[in-house]
């Protein structure tokens, strides 16, 4: 029988959270997110009545379609159905650009994720920016208390933010955005993002020295969140600072010198 994509429905969960459950160690985030995500561009490939994959597309400021959730489950992985499930939101994205809601689809991935980042290049998508993506332990820390304070433009100092793995241009809409989906934290006048959903948090200054005093205050928010680890999302142009970093108790999921998330755009209108 032929696979076929249509939207998710609550009576999916089951399949959505065996996807997960075996998807990065267990770590997925897939079934924490399926009932917001359900009714929003959210959709499975089914066959034989068995969901054996997911893909998303999030409308993001800047009229950017974010594709994110693209997942085949480990049985059912080589035999193209991630092709399939990536050339349907492609449709979808072109269907929105007619439709003037989008301009471009964009997406982040990790730099071993050497499929996504083939099936990218193959379809016409180019690489807009890099970060590295940085792992911290609470335990390495003294925690200190941040101060929770109200986001203005002006603390916007990246001209790409990112909000967890969601990636923004800076501008009042994204602003808007960023206030509705992350909050802001001051210690010693340095300022982080804090996404509302996960634990991988943005350094609006950066540099040695503040990042060493930011640390902390991060440690105090990812444990009141119950978590033993955390995640660092910095710009590329901390490469100079790496053998810092990592003195910092900052660590790399994979030994590599380069930035390991690299964010991906294709340009529609």
């Amino acid at each position: 029988m032929e696979p076929i994509i249509r939207k998710a429905r609550p009576e999916d969960r089951p399949f959505i959270e065996e996807i997960a459950r075996l998807t990065w160690g267990g770590d997925d985030y897939l079934a924490r997110v399926f009932d917001e995500w359900l009714g929003d561009n959210f959709y499975v490939l089914e066959l034989d009545g068995k969901v054996i994959g997911t893909a998303k597309l999030t409308l993001l400021p800047g009229k950017v379609g974010w594709l994110e959730g693209l997942r085949v489950h480990p049985d059912y992985r080589g035999r193209g159905y991630g092709r399939k499930l990536h050339g349907f939101m492609l449709e979808l994205g072109k269907k929105l650009a007619r439709e003037e809601k989008i301009e471009a689809l964009e997406f982040a991935t990790y730099f071993l994720n050497r499929e996504s980042i083939a099936m990218a290049e193959r379809t016409g998508f180019h690489i807009k920016a890099r970060f590295f993506v940085f792992g911290a332990k609470t335990e390495e820390f003294e925690p200190e208390k941040p101060e929770r304070v109200e986001l203005a433009l002006e603390d916007l100092t990246l001209g790409l933010i990112p909000v967890g793995w969601h990636f923004v241009r800076r501008s009042e809409e994204a602003l808007d955005w960023i206030r509705e989906n992350a909050e802001l934290y001051n210690i010693n006048g340095f300022h982080f993002l804090v996404p509302k959903k996960g634990t991988t948090f943005t350094p609006l200054d950066i540099g040695l020295a503040t990042l060493k005093a930011m640390l902390p205050a991060m440690m105090w928010v990812a444990k009141g969140m119950g978590k033993e680890e955390f995640d660092v999302m910095l710009p590329s142009g901390v490469k100079p600072l790496l053998p810092g970093l990592k003195r910092l108790g900052l660590f790399l999921w994979d030994e590599t010198k380069e930035p390991n998330v690299l964010v991906f755009r294709k340009k529609l209108v």
